[in-house]
């Protein structure tokens, strides 16, 4: 169940951060510009520093949704950069991945994390049945833990119950996204990319048991 109160506190919080806007931009220009580093990953130095990672990866994805505009691309950026893997090919290639196409459907918070469960857990073998199968147990097991924390998979649903709290699209008219900007919508909904990378890297550290 999730705790709404809990969310509640949170998305107020991000409505009232003062956000460094420069050095956000900045970091993500170096990313666009020099790629995402490649990194040899440590599963002891992970495990025993998962919990400053796990508050690491949430502020991140806060910040990269408030200024990217877009949950998927800040969800998936996120965890690429930490992890050191996939490129800003896919981050391009997540543009329209934001409840689906702005039809309110799947989370961006969920697709975004579904990209690095791939990377992660996936091969370089279209042919290894056994890696595919991996990624798509951990990426149902995420699911789960998204739809317990938040209460739905469905973007026009979390706006509802958790972020703005009435039924707004803002993918359907321009004038939707206006009003969705004015509730202060990109501070707000932070909260979900910022929850979906915590569940997704915590899942990731927990498989190098």
């Amino acid at each position: 169940m999730p705790d709404y109160p809990a969310l509640k506190k949170k998305v107020d919080e991000l409505v009232e951060r003062d956000w460094d806007e420069p050095a956000i931009q900045d970091r993500i220009r170096k990313l666009a510009k020099d790629g995402i580093p490649r990194k040899k990953l440590d599963s002891k130095e992970l495990l025993a520093n998962k919990q400053q990672i796990l508050d690491r990866v949430q502020l991140r994805a806060e910040e990269y949704n408030f200024i990217l505009k877009n949950c998927a691309q800040a969800t998936a950026l996120t965890l690429m950069e930490e992890f050191g893997q996939g490129n800003m090919e896919i981050i391009k290639a997540m543009s329209p991945f934001p409840s689906i196409g702005g039809t309110g459907d799947i989370c961006g918070g969920i697709t975004g994390s579904l990209i690095n469960f791939g990377l992660y857990f996936g091969s370089d073998n279209p042919l290894d049945y056994d890696a595919k199968g991996l990624s798509i147990m951990n990426s149902q097991k995420f699911i789960a833990l998204f739809e317990e924390t938040i209460g739905d998979r469905h973007c026009a649903k979390i706006i509802e119950t958790v972020t703005i709290g009435y039924a707004i699209n803002p993918g359907e008219s321009e004038e939707a996204m206006m009003t969705f900007a004015k509730e202060k919508g990109f501070e707000k909904c932070g909260v979900i990319p910022g929850t979906a990378v915590r569940l997704a890297a915590e899942l990731i550290i927990d498989s190098m048991k």
